[in-house]
Formats: C-alpha cells, sequence, structure tokens
C-alpha cells in the first residue's frame, strides 16, 4: 500500500527549483585499511543495510491533477547501481579536488523518477585514503522515522556482526487510477486537509509549502513568532545551481577549555567562532560594520534532556547505550549574532545570553530513534535542521547553522576507520552560504556550501574560522580576562 507524502515532506518535493536542489550531502573521508577497499565492497555493505532504511527503495509518485500529495512507493525497477557510484581524483588527489568535486556532484538535483538518494566512493585521495559522499533529498529523511543511509552503514567495530540475509519483494505499484480514488476518497473522508492539497492544485505549491510550514512549526516554533526582518547582507542574493565546497576541521579540546574558562555551552562557543569569522569576512569585502551590525542565524541544534541539565547539542562522551537512555530532541530559535562587537569574550558573552533566553522557552521534537543504530546520528540531525529553514530565510535570517554531536570514539565502514565527517546542508532561495558542524572522535568538523558567484571567496571564511578560534582560545589563556 502507498503511503502518502507528509506535508512537509511534500513542501521540499514541490519547492525545489533549479537553483536550490534540496538535498542534504554528508562527505566521509576514510583510512584505506591494509585489506583494501572496493566499489564492490561498499555496494555490498549498503545491500545489506538497506532493510534499515526502507524508504531508500521507494519512489514518489505525483497525483494526477494535483488532488492529493505524492505517494511513496516501491521501485519495481530499484537498481543499486545506479544510486551506489564511484568516481576518482587524479592521484594523488588532493583535498581541494575533492571539495570541487563534492561542489560539483551538490550542483546536481536528483533524478526524480527514482528514489531520491545518491552514493558516491571517491578513490585516488591522497595519504592512503578515500571518500564517500552521499546526498539524500530533504523529504526522504525526517530524522524521526527515516534515518540518512549514511547514518546505518557506520559501525562501532571494525568486525561488526553480520546482518541476516533480507529477501525484498517490491509491492505492486498502484495505478493512476488507483491514486486518484484514494484522493477522492480522502476528500469525503478528511476535506479539511483535502481543501488545503486542493488550494496547492488550484494555487501552486504555495498552499502546500503554508500547510508544510505549519507542520514546521513544533521544529521551529520561534519562525511563527519573529516578527523582524532579518539585517541586509551579502549572505542574501540570488543564487545558481552551481556550488562551492570549503571545510575547517578544528580540536574539539580547544572548544572545552574556551567553555570551562567562561562557563558557558559549548554551542555558544561554536557561536561565537562563527561570529568572529563571519565579522572578519565582512570587513575583508569591505561591508559596512558598525558597533550594532548583527547576521542573523537560524540554529537547529540537538538537545539532550536530563534531569539536571540541558546541554545544546555539546559533543559528549558517553557511551551509545547511555545516550539512548536520554530523550534526544531538536530545538531550533533566531540568533542575532553579533558581529559589530570587536571583542571576542563579550561577543561570545552575547550569545551565551542569547541562548540562555531560548533556553527556557524551547519547544523541540522528539527524536528517539537518532541514536539505535551506531551511535552517529549527525547525518539525520542534519536533515531535521535543514527542514526548519523553508522559503523564510530570505526575509527570516541571513544563514543556517546546523549543529550535530558525534561520538567521540572512532567509527568504521566495512573496516575502514573513518576520519572526518563534513555535512553539506542544502542552500534556500536566495541565500548564499550554509553552515554545518559536526563532532567527532575529537574534533569538530565545518563543511560550508555556497554559491559559486556569490561566494567565491568561501575558503577565506574557512580560514578566518581558525582564526576566530584561536583568538578563543588566546582570551582564556589570558588570567586578566
Amino acid at each position: 500500500m502507498a503511503t502518502r507524502l507528509t506535508a512537509q515532506d511534500a513542501s521540499f518535493y514541490f519547492l525545489e527549483a533549479s537553483s536550490s536542489p534540496m538535498h542534504l550531502g554528508s562527505l566521509a573521508i576514510f583510512r584505506t585499511p591494509r585489506s583494501g577497499f572496493s566499489y564492490d565492497r561498499l555496494l555490498s555493505l549498503v545491500e545489506q543495510r538497506l532493510a534499515l532504511v526502507p524508504r531508500y527503495r521507494q519512489k514518489v509518485r505525483e497525483v494526477a491533477f494535483g488532488l492529493a500529495r505524492p505517494v511513496w512507493v516501491d521501485d519495481a525497477d530499484f537498481d543499486i547501481t545506479y544510486h551506489i557510484r564511484r568516481s576518482a581524483l587524479p592521484k594523488p588527489g588532493s583535498d581541494d579536488q575533492l571539495h570541487d568535486l563534492i561542489a560539483r556532484l551538490t550542483s546536481r538535483p536528483l533524478d526524480r523518477t527514482r528514489p531520491l538518494w545518491e552514493m558516491y566512493l571517491v578513490e585516488g585521495l591522497s595519504k592512503n585514503r578515500f571518500a564517500v559522499f552521499t546526498k539524500s533529498h530533504s523529504a526522504l529523511v525526517d530524522g524521526e522515522h527515516a534515518l540518512d543511509i549514511g547514518q546505518v552503514i557506520l559501525d562501532a567495530s571494525k568486525n561488526p556482526p553480520p546482518m541476516a540475509e533480507e529477501l525484498w519483494m517490491p509491492a505492486r505499484e498502484p495505478k493512476d487510477a488507483a491514486l486518484v480514488i484514494d484522493a477522492l476518497t480522502e476528500l469525503v473522508v478528511r476535506p479539511g486537509e483535502s481543501v488545503e492539497t486542493l488550494r496547492g492544485a488550484v494555487h501552486g505549491v504555495a498552499g502546500v509549502a503554508g500547510e508544510a510550514l505549519r507542520a514546521a512549526g513544533k521544529v521551529a516554533a520561534v519562525l511563527r513568532t519573529a516578527t523582524q526582518s532579518a539585517p541586509s547582507s551579502p549572505l542574501n542574493t540570488p543564487i545558481s545551481r552551481n556550488r562551492r565546497f570549503a571545510v575547517a576541521k578544528t580540536e574539539l579540546a580547544d572548544y572545552r577549555r574556551i567553555h570551562n574558562r567562561f562557563d558557558c555551552s559549548i554551542n555558544d562557543v561554536v557561536l561565537a567562532v562563527v561570529t568572529g569569522a563571519l565579522r572578519n569576512w565582512l570587513l575583508s569585502r569591505g561591508e559596512p560594520v558598525t558597533a550594532s551590525s548583527t547576521v542573523r542565524a537560524m540554529v537547529p541544534m540537538s538537545v539532550y534532556v536530563s534531569a539536571d541539565r540541558v546541554g545544546f547539542g555539546e559533543p559528549t562522551d558517553r557511551t551509545v547505550e547511555q545516550a539512548e537512555d536520554d530523550r534526544s530532541e531538536v530545538s531550533s530559535f533566531l540568533v542575532d549574532l553579533p558581529v559589530g562587537e570587536s571583542n571576542a569574550v563579550v561577543r561570545l558573552s552575547h550569545i551565551a545570553h542569547a541562548t540562555e533566553a531560548h533556553a527556557k522557552q524551547s519547544r523541540g521534537v522528539t527524536a528517539q530513534t537518532l541514536m539505535r543504530i551506531s551511535g552517529f546520528a549527525p547525518a539525520s540531525l542534519h536533515a531535521m535542521g535543514a527542514r526548519a529553514g523553508s522559503r523564510l530565510s530570505q526575509r527570516v535570517f541571513n544563514l543556517i547553522v546546523t549543529n550535530a554531536p558525534g561520538p567521540q570514539f572512532p567509527l568504521y565502514v566495512g573496516g575502514a576507520r573513518m576520519l572526518e565527517m563534513y555535512p553539506v546542508s542544502p542552500l534556500f532561495e536566495n541565500q548564499a552560504m550554509s553552515i554545518g558542524l559536526t563532532s567527532y572522535d575529537g574534533y569538530v568538523f565545518f563543511g560550508l556550501n555556497a554559491d559559486r558567484g556569490a561566494m567565491p571567496d568561501v575558503d577565506v571564511v574557512t580560514a578566518l574560522l581558525h582564526e576566530a578560534l584561536e583568538e578563543l582560545v588566546d582570551a582564556s589563556n589570558d588570567s586578566r580576562v
């Protein structure tokens, strides 16, 4: 039986434009084991794990005349070799060449006639490494009921126990007439919901988007009450489909040192580092920066709730079993980053006060399934963050910053140890850059996805992230502060 897309899933499906493909990416870099790592090995591993993410064998079917939201149906012609591809850099491939490849792959929309995901094995990377890049449509991964494929292929052991074999037989795909009859039946049984769908069919996708935004309210309740437009910024400009991708790798110990010195959350430190980098980037462009200048960020974050403390997005050393005992949520809020403030410690103080105020009134959406596979859920958490964005970005906030904590122990895919993990968050309309970051095994990894024309200097931002972090580290070591 076909499953209808939720209102929010449908909004992502319909709102995709040529300039803003609505897929979320994830770049993982691995050390090649002595036994090697091949395309066939990756193919076999993913095939074994597909039962954990059944939607990755389903495609979207639209209903004639827009009578109802589209449905998920099994792809009777599912071909895993179409979705898992291989690419190679000219040996020895550099990180810059890898990032250029990721930018090109991110620029390409997914094939809507097939399940909405792709995975690339990138060979030829220098220093005995290879990469795996995954693209999943935002309609496919909700982080609550449907997880990201990149999450389920990772293991906490080099030699995980084998999974039971699964014989998958696709359900028969419904005929167009059957989908129309189901839609007409819903018009009678659930007329209120169907009216919204018909509005979308008559007036375009705006009606569907509006319904989706109401559904997204529990993820980002603050968007409903945002009454002021975001400050004017070069971050908000018409964009093309072409992308640039840049990364920054920083040490988690530095964030913890600053966190302990100034009695704030690690997430406050992260936002202060982003603020410092954006301030210096604006100055490098000759943009007017006054003492009151701000950049408004939408910040979807993981929230771990315990009896005595709420820690927003803080990387943790807890075991998987301990994490599963907690209630994992995602909460989003808008924060004005004080880019006009020249003092790094004062910037941190402003942000800490802002996040504390939001923490007391934030609402989250439960995501209890996120840690159930291997304890590594950043890809699904980033997907939940991206879902909170939508078309409001150009007037409510300047950019989105997603932060997803990962485990502080090594993970493996097919016996190969993962060294680095970078999120690739989608860009929304008139949004020139998005920032995603993931903590893993002692490091914090930033992935910056940017429009190729609007952000030719995205590499400058990554360099300035290092400078902003160093500035705070220096301040934490200064006994006079």
